[in-house]
């Protein structure tokens, strides 16, 4: 079989209400890629709807012996790529046709390893909400530091560096953490900021609740080996960026209605 330029690796839990979107928007990319599903253990229908990409040669699917968490799942599907550069994308979101094509084009013009894109928030059951979540188009380090502007499911990056800096802690935002680790060492990250990814809102995932996402973000800067007094410093700013961007998102909503 050739081998394939990128490995798209999608965790997957209780998914089999959204997977068939996740999967369909990356066998859409012109480029030559797998796609590897990592089940997590799932006890709904999953299987019998991965059931459907059994004849499919770029599909795998393959489930775990045991529940171990998204980080671990990722992880595992970073294993098993072959391909030069892995794209992350969760089972509940989607991308638009040519993201990988352009973040493709954007990591070679600009020598990153690491490259995101904008995203566009949608509401549970698929429909649009109108609001976009743009990215500046070269983050560094520092700016990373002070707001976590890197959507996992936007994400593709050098198997390679995957490799060197797997995910870890899922106590915290495990990608977030991974995010500033390769930043530390390479400086710098590149993005698209184009709406290239549509992110589904939910209240039951591990930031749902604003309280516990907080306490994850702390613990990040904490797991970075931060002391209390600069993971305080860079806690203040995320939380600052965070009540700017929801109240950006009100604004535009009460703009609608009125």
């Amino acid at each position: 079989m050739k081998e394939p330029l990128v490995s798209v690796v999608i965790p997957a839990y209780n998914c089999a209400g959204t997977i068939r979107q996740a999967v369909e928007s990356a066998l859409a990319q012109d480029v030559d890629l797998e796609i590897i599903v990592i089940d997590d253990c799932s006890k709904d229908q999953l299987a019998r709807v991965m059931e459907e990409y059994a004849s499919n040669p770029v599909v795998f699917y393959v489930r775990n012996e045991r529940n171990c968490g998204a980080a671990a799942s990722r992880n595992y599907g970073v294993s098993l790529a072959r391909g030069k550069y892995t794209a992350f994308l969760d089972a509940d979101d989607w991308w638009e046709k040519g993201k990988l094509k352009k973040q493709l084009a954007r990591l070679q013009e600009s020598g990153c390893v690491l490259c995101g894109t904008a995203r566009e928030l949608v509401r549970p059951d698929g429909t649009r909400t109108g609001k976009v979540i743009p990215v500046k188009e070269r983050i560094t380090y520092r700016q990373l530091l002070r707001h976590n502007c890197i959507n996992c499911s936007s994400v593709l990056i050098h198997t390679e560096v995957c490799r060197q800096f797997p995910m870890e802690h899922e106590e915290a935002h495990e990608d977030y953490l991974t995010w500033l680790r390769i930043l530390q060492k390479y400086k710098t990250a590149c993005a698209v900021n184009e709406p290239l990814l549509k992110y589904r809102l939910s209240s039951t995932g591990k930031s749902g609740s604003k309280l516990k996402s907080a306490k994850m973000t702390f613990r990040v800067y904490r797991c970075m080996g931060f002391g209390c007094g600069k993971s305080a410093l860079c806690f203040l700013s995320y939380t600052v960026h965070g009540i700017f961007k929801y109240l950006g998102f009100w604004v535009d909503s009460l703009r609608r209605v009125c």
